[in-house]
């Protein structure tokens, strides 16, 4: 469930900001982080990543701020997939 969490914000936030996997990866090459576009599909698709790559991730993708209330929907819209 927080794997998937986490997974499901990332993507969103990309979403939003009309980001792909590529541009995700050379706005954080920019900031001196250097994950090529597959490994970073690959963890956040399993939603496995370290806190500091989480806040690069959300820097890179320039998230001004970050409303729990939009996880916690997150979070309810998991547990009702899980019990159907």
């Amino acid at each position: 469930m927080w794997r998937d969490s986490v997974s499901r914000l990332i993507k969103s936030e990309m979403s939003a900001k009309g980001v792909k996997y590529q541009d995700l990866s050379t706005r954080l090459a920019a900031l001196g982080v250097n994950q090529s576009a597959d490994n970073l599909r690959n963890k956040i698709n399993k939603g496995i990543l370290g806190a500091d790559l989480l806040i690069q991730i959300l820097v890179g993708l320039e998230v001004t701020s970050l409303q729990i209330e939009k996880v916690n929907e997150i979070l309810e819209d998991i547990k009702k997939r899980a019990t159907k």
